[in-house]
């Protein structure tokens, strides 16, 4: 460990992790000044108490930065316009999280002129990397202390153990201490029964959902919701024009009362193992939805598939932490031209943990029902014009066959 770190700036969110980091660096870096950093994407009731709790455990300061509304529009709006999902079904809650507060780390690590930033995640995690590669694009040669990699704990018990000599008080017991990361997009769950991908999420439990309910608990009557968008970023729900982040709050309420949002996942992490997750994202379910019905009648054929594609590798680059990267930045420019005409209304119908196409609407559409009708009227659509298209769309495949009945 280098003994010359006489002022680390530390990601610190209260919970255990972090809160046993602070007596730990004091402890292995000679005293150091700890400076503990909380960075606000809708954590909640998560961040009360925390500058007397951080105190309290040994930090000089805390900084709370509200960083919500950065959150939504420069991470969560461009990954919703790629349409861009993890593995079929991950939102990417937690990975766009971490280059947003990595960020602003790095921000107060040089405005306080910090020696290092130190943050609590495992070294078996995803996490680790995301962090890294966004001080390592912000501050190349800033020093990084990652303890989970070099202390001599290793396991969730035995940070109980060292937090409870070290009298820092803790939300969590022993039977019930579900690893959780919440913020205004998602909350997620692991650990515990979880980690056997043979048990079934306990999802009527009380206190195991915590921004909705089972779709069994939700209401027997549906609820319909029209979602506004403008380029491809939305801008009212049922009619009422909001802000991003009270945009995605409300969203999140009517997810979540009908039971939208849930993921039982075994992911793929970035370091090479398997791990299974529970996500809640009832917002984030039906603004993709949303987005994604919008756009089927808003982009051409070409556009819409190759899009597909880039929506795979863009969920990559976000999963894998390469948010600040020149190959992201490039296919948001991609996506940005694509969005240009995504403007419109979706009305959905909500019921049960479902999300059902009610109607959509656009002045950019590109259906039309005079060409899409079954009735032939001598419109734009001549029906005879199909058989000269189909003996060339086909020349390949009766050439072959042809070829084939030769060489028989």
């Amino acid at each position: 460990m280098a003994k010359n770190i006489k002022k680390v700036v530390l990601a610190y969110s209260g919970g255990l992790d972090t809160s046993i980091i602070i007596p730990w660096l004091k402890e292995n870096y000679n005293g150091c000044e700890v400076i503990a950093v909380s960075g606000d994407v809708g954590q909640g009731t998560e961040l009360d108490g925390l500058e007397e709790k951080a105190k309290k455990t040994g930090a000089s300061k805390l900084y709370i930065l509200d960083l919500k509304q950065d959150f939504v529009e420069n991470y969560i709006f461009p990954t919703v316009q790629a349409g861009a999902v993890y593995e079929e079904k991950y939102l990417l809650g937690t990975s766009f999280a971490r280059p947003c507060i990595a960020k602003a780390l790095v921000d107060i690590a040089l405005k306080e002129g910090a020696d290092a930033i130190c943050h609590g995640c495992t070294g078996k995690g995803n996490d680790q990397v995301r962090f890294e590669l966004a001080i390592k694009a912000f501050a190349p040669e800033m020093t990084i202390i990652a303890p989970w990699r070099i202390w001599d704990i290793k396991s969730r018990e035995e940070e109980i153990e060292y937090a409870e000599a070290h009298n820092i008080p803790l939300k969590i017991n022993r039977e019930t201490n579900y690893s959780k990361d919440k913020n205004l997009w998602h909350l997620s769950h692991e650990g515990l029964d979880l980690e056997e991908p043979e048990n079934e999420p306990q999802y009527e439990k009380e206190g195991f959902l915590e921004l909705g309910v089972s779709p069994l608990q939700a209401p027997d009557k549906p609820e319909y919701l029209t979602i506004s968008f403008e380029k491809g970023i939305p801008v009212a729900v049922n009619g009422e024009k909001l802000g991003a982040v009270a945009l995605i709050e409300k969203l999140n309420e009517v997810g979540g009362r009908n039971g939208v949002g849930l993921a039982d996942i075994v992911e793929n992490r970035l370091v090479g193992m398997k791990s299974r997750g529970v996500y809640e994202t009832p917002g984030g379910a039906i603004l993709y939805e949303a987005h994604r019905i919008l756009e089927t009648i808003c982009l051409d054929k070409a556009t819409q598939h190759y899009k597909q594609l880039v929506a795979v590798k863009f969920g990559e680059l976000v999963y894998d932490g390469l948010w600040f990267t020149p190959l992201r930045e490039a296919l948001s420019a991609f996506v940005a031209k694509t969005q240009e005409t995504v403007t419109g209304e979706v009305k959905l119908r909500i019921y049960k943990g479902n999300i059902m196409n009610a109607g959509v609407t656009s002045p950019y559409t590109l259906y039309s029902e005079d060409i899409a009708t079954f009735s032939d009227d001598g419109g734009a659509y001549s029906q005879k014009d199909s058989e000269g298209f189909i003996n060339l769309f086909g020349l390949p495949i009766k050439v072959k066959a042809l070829l084939d009945k030769k060489r028989k």
